[in-house]
């Protein structure tokens, strides 16, 4: 599937990256992940940290038909073997990712590239590297990503105005700080536990992007 730039800064509103160490008791990934995109998600990243590459290849596979019917941007964390494999829409990488190599030519002009990045100086160096959107954090304190840096509401919107593709704002983001966010320039934000370790994560999904519209919505 090919998603314009339009698309995908769209896209960016609510963006879901899975983890399914959060998920309850008798919880399955594949249809929480329904659940979520049913209730408004606008974006999704498979992140499976703790999968064999075999057993995130099969998870992968079965969410890439899950967002094609559901004609949602979907990208692979970190492995652009599996998201070539699986043909999925794209892949997200980090910093150390982009050195020494060239992600987009590896995907292809057509797929999405997502990059990480902390400083003005990774988010410049990540849209040269022919990234789409640019994921920016941690905004918040996270338990998913050790030795995340924190960012101020000031730097990340420094960060935002300091290119021209969309940002998105990961890191502890929940429903009782996402209007910190408001006036920072980002297109939307990144979540995780806030909906994957919710009692009812498609209720959480609903009030995320309710709250992300508004956040957006004062720039």
């Amino acid at each position: 599937m090919k998603f314009t730039k339009d698309d995908i800064r769209q896209s960016m509103l609510l963006y879901a990256v899975t983890d399914q160490s959060w998920l309850k008791n008798g919880q399955n990934l594949l249809s929480v992940c329904e659940d979520v995109l049913n209730n408004g998600a606008t974006f999704l990243q498979i992140r499976e940290k703790d999968l064999a590459p075999d057993d995130f290849q099969a998870e992968a596979a079965k969410l890439k038909e899950l967002c094609n019917r559901h004609n949602v941007p979907y990208v692979v964390n970190d492995c652009v073997e599996i998201a070539l494999a699986i043909d999925a829409d794209g892949v997200h990488v980090g910093q150390s990712d982009i050195k020494g190599r060239d992600i987009r030519n590896m995907i292809g002009k057509d797929k999405i590239l997502g990059i990480s990045a902390g400083t003005v100086e990774e988010a410049i160096a990540a849209e040269q590297a022919g990234a789409d959107y640019i994921g920016v954090g941690a905004v918040f304190g996270t338990s998913t990503k050790k030795n995340a840096r924190n960012l101020t509401v000031e730097k990340l919107k420094e960060i935002a105005a300091s290119v021209s593709i969309p940002v998105v704002a990961i890191g502890g983001i929940n429903e009782n700080n996402v209007m910190e966010l408001s006036g920072s320039g980002i297109q939307g934000i990144a979540v995780i536990s806030a909906i994957f370790a919710s009692e009812n994560p498609g209720m959480a999904t609903a009030r995320l992007k309710k709250l992300a519209k508004e956040m957006v919505s004062h720039g």
